[in-house]
């Protein structure tokens, strides 16, 4: 059976995405809980999809449940409308739109699609993650905390830092770096 890969994208920052490998038969109810699970999102608030155009259009809505509201077009639900049925392109796309009072949006495009399913996966799976997923409630202001903190991890190798990313600074004498180095290696010779 074929496998469909989505690349969604975060709509406020393009270099963050998930690609999303699903099958045609699984259901958009099935690839809004990917997304989620993908940008590590709870499920408490309503979503919906649209599809698009490549001008990132909002087309035909396909909702996670019905809500009344009249529309132009009948929208579709999320649990009976299988994703290869609203693939009418090869680089389809579609909206997604996660949490209305803090407006969600993803722009999700489809960048390939594989003759075989890898059957070490259960499908929907992530099967990219690039950049910091964005903080779900609000906390902005710990992103930049955060990016100081990643690119501490990715410092890693620097000489002087333990595995686990800790210089040699504050070690049992309470000396400075340099002092503690010195003093590493004096004990190093008592021995």
């Amino acid at each position: 059976m074929p496998v469909l890969k989505f690349r969604v994208y975060w709509e406020e920052d393009e270099s963050v995405y998930r690609d999303i490998a699903v099958k045609p038969a699984q259901n958009f109810l099935q690839f809004h809980q990917a997304i989620l699970l993908a940008y590590e999102f709870d499920s408490k608030h309503k979503a919906t999809f649209f599809r698009s155009n490549d001008n990132w259009q909002r087309g035909r809505e396909i909702l996670l449940e019905q809500d009344g509201q009249p529309r132009k077009a009948e929208p579709l639900l999320m649990s009976e409308t299988p994703i290869g049925a609203m693939v009418k392109a090869p680089n389809q796309k579609f909206i997604y739109l996660y949490d209305y009072a803090k407006n969600w949006t993803f722009l999700v495009e489809l960048i390939g699609v594989a003759k075989d399913e890898n059957i070490k996966l259960t499908y929907p799976a992530c099967v990219r993650k690039e950049g910091l997923a964005p903080s779900q409630y609000g906390t902005k202001g710990l992103i930049g905390d955060k990016l100081v903190e990643m690119e501490e991890k990715y410092d890693l190798n620097k000489e002087g830092m333990s595995e686990d990313g800790f210089g040699e600074e504050g070690e049992e004498n309470g000396e400075s770096e340099d002092d503690g180095m010195e003093g590493g290696a004096e004990e190093e010779n008592l021995f």
